[in-house]
């Protein structure tokens, strides 16, 4: 049975596309809403004009409803000798590409909780809905939201997190299976991860929590999707399927080793936050670091970035935040528009077939 989320929503498709930060752009999200899933942006890392820009663009290619998502993040706290630690770890990596490492670690944006000018773009352009991912906004910040017409949703890895969406009033909840890619959206980084799978994870969800429950991690065919709404879902969020896609971000090094069938690694030296992505020679260095000498998000992703920068001007492209799920090996190339059509072909066949 179809739930009032996406009959609402208006959407041909259980299938919502995961707002990847770095890889979904405009074309992406249009395409996939026409398509009659849900497209979406990532915007956490994006400056407030940057994210209007965005915004603006879609919704130029699409009437559809599309999702942009924030990031909740709690701030980073400074701690100079942790961060002096990381980058004089990191110098010899720097020093093999002719570069020098940052002096210091820069907080590279702010949670959403901190930007009242990001929440003026959502309240101007007003998104059809607005997703949180590393936490919950400020109360007031919901409100505004909501009376300005927006969906909320909010991406949980647990029960105590779930609770906490549902207890703050939000449409839905993204239940973000241990398989999924890019970063985990625990709202706390200190505490044990209860690490579930997408299906335990989902089924349980449903069982306790009475709102709608989308599915995401590792799901890549629409046989996955049909599977993961027999659980119990009222949809499904894919991310990793859609790297491959021509409208993706994603740079040819990336997609390649996508198709590679490289295996995949939680971690969180790439940017301080656990965070799945393919095995390649960041992550190899990465086995090596204490988890202790890790500054805070997402202070490491400045320095990150610059090694993946000082990389790629040397020719090597295994410095990226290459993020992908455990289903990678599985993806496509089509344009998104026609991958939303072929998955949903897929699932209706796995429908049929029992």
């Amino acid at each position: 049975m179809t739930c009032k989320l996406i009959t609402d929503l208006g959407l041909r498709a259980p299938i919502f596309q995961a707002p990847m930060a770095g890889v979904s752009t405009p074309a992406m999200a249009a395409a996939v809403s026409n398509a009659g899933g849900l497209g979406a942006l990532g915007v956490g890392a994006s400056t407030p004009e940057s994210a209007r820009r965005v915004i603006q663009e879609t919704r130029a290619l699409t009437a559809r409803p599309f999702n942009v998502n924030v990031f909740c993040h709690a701030p980073a706290l400074p701690d100079s000798d942790r961060e002096r630690r990381w980058i004089e770890r990191a110098r010899p990596l720097f020093e093999s590409f002719g570069a020098t490492p940052p002096a210091r670690l820069r907080e590279i944006y702010a949670p959403f909780q901190a930007s009242d000018a990001m929440l003026e773009v959502l309240l101007e352009t007003r998104p059809a809905v607005v997703s949180f991912h590393f936490g919950l906004p400020r109360p007031d910040q919901i409100e505004a939201l909501r009376l300005a017409g927006c969906r909320l949703m909010a991406t949980a890895t647990c029960l105590a997190e779930a609770r906490q969406i549902a207890g703050r009033g939000l449409d839905a909840i993204i239940a973000q299976g241990w398989g999924a890619g890019g970063h985990r959206g625990v709202f706390d980084t200190d505490a044990t991860d209860e690490r579930r799978s997408t299906q335990a994870l989902t089924r349980q969800l449903v069982h306790e929590i009475p709102l709608p429950i989308i599915a995401a991690g590792g799901l890549m065919n629409g046989a996955d999707i049909e599977r993961a709404l027999s659980w119990g879902a009222a949809a499904t969020q894919l991310g990793t399927a859609f790297i491959r896609c021509p409208e993706s971000a994603a740079d040819d090094a990336y997609r390649a080793h996508l198709a590679s069938g490289a295996g995949t690694v939680m971690t969180r030296a790439i940017s301080g936050r656990p965070a799945r992505c393919l095995i390649n020679r960041f992550t190899a260095w990465a086995e090596e670091a204490d988890c202790k000498d890790i500054p805070a998000y997402p202070n490491t992703y400045d320095l990150g970035k610059a090694l993946n920068v000082a990389a790629k001007e040397r020719g090597e492209t295994g410095f990226g935040a290459q993020w992908a799920g455990i289903g990678k090996a599985r993806g496509d190339s089509l344009p998104a528009g026609e991958l939303i059509l072929k998955l949903e072909e897929e699932r209706r066949a796995a429908i049929s077939a029992g």
